[in-house]
């Protein structure tokens, strides 16, 4: 069996019908390009939804996944082993946090953030549990994670979520400080808002909300899933800011393929939140994930991906910039580094499919935002090449 239907079918007689996937089969990476099973190339600005950040095959992450496989893939959370605990040194120090819990995706992350924010409470005895969420944001499928997601799309079909959530307005400090009460426990946020149609904060915003939290002592909680480990042009987007969290989570890019996510949180709320017994994993952070992490931030380090996403993504935005001046039915564009979004006066989906006939992958969010997120190590002729083949797709998508 080697042809694309016998392939599409066979797996929708198998799987649950959750995703809309698109009629292709990938079946390798290069670099920056993608390639299905009938050999198409693909030049890649979706990099598996912002986790490839470093693109496929890289010779160092390669290499250091196979010698892991030849020594150690598990052994549990009831032993240390040395891929671990190097990997949460390493993101300790790029986190700027105290303290590190690996976990197996970016909803387990956050699911483990909201614990330690209202175990937090309940240490202190302050009777707090509520949590305040914004409008339009993503976290998760998971049902805290779905609890704290400010889409009554992704909510409504698993009614009745947590209690306690409350939901204001991204960027409206005002509809923050409404909220607000004796009983608020934490607040929490993206920096930038990935799903929602990529709407980077304020930093008035960022700093106001941190301002609010210290002086009621409620935690402030970043989602940094999609917009962290350089994506944003610093290795987190709230270093961008200088507004640092009490509690961040992360995933996608810390591992670059492999199925790996994180909360991290300062010393002051590691002291009175998670203890023994309170919070588990039997995968989460096993020698095979972590010798993945480690790797990649040593990749950042040593190639220097930061900068050069700062150099690179000043280009894309020119080039964005251009698009929006030239097509009536692109609106704005917007965006942090090499999280960029088109807005669109019209669905994407037609725009999508089109790029992808001329060998182009991106994926839309927030219904008429095309959504931008390639790997970190494209350059300015990648750039060059998704202009060309992108302005086909949009040329096809205005004469239909």
């Amino acid at each position: 069996m080697n042809n694309t239907k016998q392939w599409i079918d066979t797996a929708e007689a198998a799987l649950l019908h959750t995703y809309n996937r698109y009629q292709i089969v990938l079946e390798k990476g290069d670099g920056v390009y993608l390639y299905d099973n009938e050999g198409k190339k693909y030049l890649d600005f979706a990099a598996g939804i912002a986790v490839c950040s470093l693109g496929y095959g890289h010779p160092k992450y390669k290499e250091a996944l196979k010698n892991q496989i030849d020594n150690l893939m598990h052994t549990s959370n009831l032993f240390y082993s040395k891929p671990v605990a190097e990997a949460a040194e390493k993101l300790k120090q790029a986190t700027q946090m105290d303290r590190v819990f690996f976990t197996n995706s970016g909803t387990e992350a956050i699911e483990g953030a909201l614990k330690a924010a209202r175990k937090y409470a309940y240490t202190k005895q302050s009777g707090k549990y509520e949590f305040i969420a914004m409008n339009h944001s993503f976290h998760g499928r998971s049902m805290g994670a779905v609890s704290v997601t400010g889409n009554e799309h992704y909510r409504t079909p698993f009614e009745p979520l947590i209690g306690g959530v409350k939901f204001a307005d991204f960027n409206d400090l005002e509809s923050v400080k409404a909220l607000v009460t004796d009983k608020t426990c934490a607040i929490i946020m993206e920096p930038v808002q990935g799903e929602g149609g990529i709407y980077p904060a304020d930093e008035a915003f960022l700093k106001g909300v941190r301002k609010l939290c210290d002086e009621q002592d409620i935690l402030l909680i970043f989602d940094e899933i999609q917009c962290g480990m350089g994506r944003t042009g610093s290795m987190f987007a709230w270093q961008g800011y200088g507004v640092k969290p009490d509690i961040m989570a992360m995933a996608k890019a810390i591992g670059n393929g492999v199925p790996v996510g994180a909360f991290a949180m300062t010393e002051k709320v590691a002291e009175k939140s998670l203890a023994p017994g309170d919070h588990g994993t039997t995968y989460g952070g096993n020698p095979l994930v972590c010798a993945a992490v480690k790797t990649v931030l040593e990749i950042f380090e040593e190639e220097n991906i930061i900068e050069h996403v700062q150099k690179v993504s000043t280009y894309l935005e020119e080039k964005l910039g251009a698009l929006v001046d030239k097509n009536e039915f692109i609106d704005a564009r917007r965006g942090k580094g090499l999280m960029q979004g088109l807005v669109l006066n019209k669905p994407v989906g037609e725009v999508v499919q089109k790029a992808m006939k001329h060998g182009l992958i991106v994926i839309s969010a927030g219904g008429n935002v095309l959504r931008l997120v390639p790997p970190l190590t494209i350059t300015e002729a990648h750039v060059d090449e998704f202009v060309e083949k992108l302005e086909k797709a949009l040329t096809e998508f205005a004469e239909a």
